[in-house]
This record gives C-alpha cells, sequence and structure tokens, in this order.
C-alpha cells in the first residue's frame, strides 16, 4: 500500500509526539504522592527555614506534603550524594547553596559531581553577609582596615565556622582582591565568644547572624558584601563601593536528580515564582535577612556555573582543599 505524502506526515508526526504523552501525563499529575526535601545542614538555620517556607508553599499550592529532610555533614556533601543517586522523579528534592557551588573546587574526592547530577530547578533567594570586626579594631571603614591589615600583616586574625565555609572563603576573596593576609581561624563551635571578646578580629558574617550585634554595638560592620545597600543596615556602605568588584552572598535554590523530566522541574519553578511574588512570602524572606531572586531553570543553570567558577579561583588562590 503506497501513502500519500500528506497522510505519511500525519502519522509520522503522531508518532513523534508520543515520547511527549507520558511526561505531560506525570507533570499533570505531579505530585502524586509526599516529596522530600533534603537539606545539608542542621534544623533552625536560616537556610532550614527558607526550605520550610518553601515546602510549606508547594504543600498548600501542589496537594501533596513536601517533607524537609535534614542530612546534616561533610559541607553538605551528605545530603548532595543523596539527592543525586534518588530516582529522577521529583519527589527528592535538594535545597541547593553557595556552599555546593564551592565544594566542586574545594573537594578533590566526591561521589557526585553537583554540577552534572543535581538539575536546577529555581532559585530562592540571596542571603546578604556583612564584614564585621570587634570594637578593639582601630578601623572604622574599609580603606582604613585596609591600610591596618597591611600594616600589621599575619596579626590579624579571620573567624570563620570551618574551613572552605562561604564565611571562609568571602574573607579569602577579599584578601585576594586588596594584598591583604589575615590569618584564618576555623571554629568547630561558636565563635562569637571569641570574636565578641577581641580574640579573632574580623568575620565576614550572614546579615541574620550578626545584626542584632551590630545594633547593641558589640561589633562593627564597615561593609555589606552584595552588590547593593542593605536596608536592615542602611547606615553600611556596599564593599565594591571601595573593593570594586567585589560581590559575594549566600544564596539559596532547588535542585533534582539528573534526568527528572522538565515538565516537574517547569512546574516546580512556576510555584516557586509565585512564592517569591507572594507579600506575605516575600515578608518572610525579608525578616530573615533573605533577598527574593527568582529564576528560570536554565537561568538558575548558568548563575551556579558562575558562581562555581568565580569560587574556584578564590579556592585556587587560598590553597585549600577539603578529601
Amino acid at each position: 500500500m503506497q501513502l500519500h505524502r500528506r497522510q505519511f506526515l500525519r502519522l509520522t508526526g503522531g508518532v513523534a509526539a508520543l515520547p511527549a504523552l507520558p511526561l505531560m501525563a506525570e507533570a499533570e499529575t505531579y505530585p502524586a504522592r509526599p516529596a522530600r526535601l533534603i537539606v545539608g545542614l542542621p534544623p533552625g538555620a536560616a537556610p532550614d527555614i527558607v526550605a520550610r517556607l518553601a515546602s510549606q508553599w508547594l504543600a498548600e499550592r501542589l496537594g501533596q506534603n513536601f517533607v524537609v529532610d535534614n542530612r546534616p555533614g561533610a559541607a553538605t556533601n551528605i545530603a548532595t550524594e543523596a539527592v543525586a543517586r534518588a530516582a529522577p522523579d521529583g519527589y527528592t528534592l535538594l535545597l541547593v547553596t553557595a556552599g555546593n557551588a564551592i565544594n566542586v573546587t574545594l573537594y578533590r574526592h566526591l561521589n557526585f559531581d553537583f554540577l552534572t547530577d543535581i538539575a536546577p530547578v529555581a532559585s530562592l533567594g540571596r542571603t546578604p553577609f556583612a564584614m564585621v570586626v570587634n570594637p578593639s579594631v582601630p578601623a572604622k571603614t574599609v580603606p582604613e582596615f585596609i591600610a591596618y591589615a597591611k600594616a600589621n600583616p599575619g596579626k590579624i586574625n579571620m573567624a570563620s565556622p570551618g574551613i572552605g565555609a562561604t564565611n571562609h572563603v568571602f574573607g579569602e576573596l577579599f584578601q585576594m582582591m586588596t594584598g591583604t593576609r589575615l590569618v584564618h581561624v576555623p571554629y568547630r563551635t561558636s565563635l562569637f565568644p571569641d570574636l565578641l571578646a577581641g580574640q579573632v578580629q574580623v568575620y565576614f558574617g550572614a546579615i541574620p547572624g550578626v545584626i542584632a550585634y551590630v545594633r547593641a554595638g558589640k561589633l562593627r560592620a564597615l561593609a555589606v558584601t552584595i552588590a547593593d545597600r542593605v536596608d536592615a543596615l542602611p547606615g553600611v556602605p556596599t564593599m565594591s563601593e571601595f573593593v570594586p568588584g567585589y560581590e559575594a552572598s549566600g544564596w539559596l535554590g532547588l535542585g533534582a536528580p539528573k534526568g527528572t523530566p522538565p515538565a516537574i522541574i517547569d512546574k516546580l519553578n512556576k510555584e516557586i515564582g509565585a512564592f517569591e511574588t507572594d507579600p506575605l512570602a516575600k515578608q518572610r524572606f525579608v525578616d530573615i535577612g533573605v533577598v527574593p531572586m527568582a529564576m528560570t531553570p536554565a537561568q538558575f543553570g548558568k548563575f551556579i556555573a558562575d558562581e562555581a567558577a568565580k569560587w574556584a579561583k578564590v579556592v585556587k588562590f587560598a590553597n585549600v582543599h577539603m578529601e
């Protein structure tokens, strides 16, 4: 039997559309059961709070529970590996953080490749940081601190929660761009007793964690690390006003296992976008010091790749590695 060209095109067009049908049906019925949002940090931390706000929103909008599953340890690598190995069906998600982009270069031996094994789903927001010093430090501005540090190389202690933490790497970026030399002091427990006592003098900390001390006069904020001034610290300049090109912030988003259907990713991205434009949700973000940052999956993927490349240079400059 001979088919006319029009009949042939109609039939082949229908066959070509068949593979898309299961994906479309899956997206329409997703989620059909509870999903997990794995967080590589302990409960109560600012990223965990953001994860819980987002999961609550998704549950209300999509009609299924999105359960936050805290799996702290190994600088979020335990959580990331769990998601990388999970089924790519949209029922296991990852709270992605700036630390994931740093870990790409920081860790030499990981059982996954973050940039290829985790698919970007949606960005959530940025967490501004601030450079704070103990009041005993004579510098009251960033230029004064740079001059003071250059006059006292290797004598000023910079605190952080650990080697390769965002706080540490943000401080290394400052040194790389200013030619200063600070002594890094990592802490396994709270660094604030020593910082408040002046045993360590400088800290690059997330604004939600330091703002109460700044307002009480127990710490002095010299600059915020993002490109724009922060409403919570209106009198504090940006670092880029003194160190052109300096920009560093924590950021949060959602990721999924590689191979998760694009239709499901787009559905989640759409709901997170609605979350970030909701006035009440935005206010909750502001209350904990997070600036909403909406992106498409493609935009978020490029952002992550750019961040990984940026911090790779800083990690190499600092000559720090973890096994």
